[in-house]
């Protein structure tokens, strides 16, 4: 049993830090002179760097405020996971943890929907690629849903 919760709460603090990540970093779009992620679109222009802020669109907006729920409701539900670990009376479930981390897989999921349907307009027409910051994004999302369910899922012994 001990095991099967110290993986759990790898998968879960994986999950937490590809968030932490993918927010962070400034790579969700690249090309040879640009970058772009939540907060900045930077472009080299004569060897001279121009980088606009991010309150240029309501979408951009969205992208952030899910990316930032994300984290939080995946670390209320690492904490949660915590309390109730030493709270809930022995067969009891852990939904309320489960329930968090699959808000958290759901709102990753919705804002990475949302900057692939909507950078377009955010990014200038060159060619450019998906950077890492986004694949993360990606990777975060079935890694949260997966250890949501696995809480649903488990019952506490003792």
């Amino acid at each position: 049993m001990l095991v099967l919760l110290l993986g759990i709460v790898i998968l879960h603090v994986a999950a937490l830090v590809l968030l932490l990540v993918s927010t962070i970093f400034s790579a969700w779009v690249v090309n040879d002179n640009s970058s772009s992620d939540l907060w900045n679109n930077c472009t080299i222009i004569n060897n001279v760097d121009r980088c606009d802020s991010a309150d240029t669109g309501v979408w951009i907006q969205a992208v952030q405020a899910l990316m930032i729920l994300s984290i939080i409701f995946s670390f209320i539900a690492l904490v949660l996971f915590f309390c109730q670990l030493f709270t809930l009376q022995k067969g009891g479930r852990f939904f309320i943890t489960g329930a968090f981390q699959i808000f958290a897989s759901l709102f990753v999921m919705s804002g990475a929907i949302i900057y692939t349907v909507m950078n377009t307009m955010w990014v200038p027409e060159t060619l450019w690629f998906y950077g890492f910051s986004y694949v993360l994004a990606w990777v975060a999302f079935p890694l949260a849903f997966i250890s949501g369910l696995i809480y649903v899922i488990l019952r506490k012994r003792e």
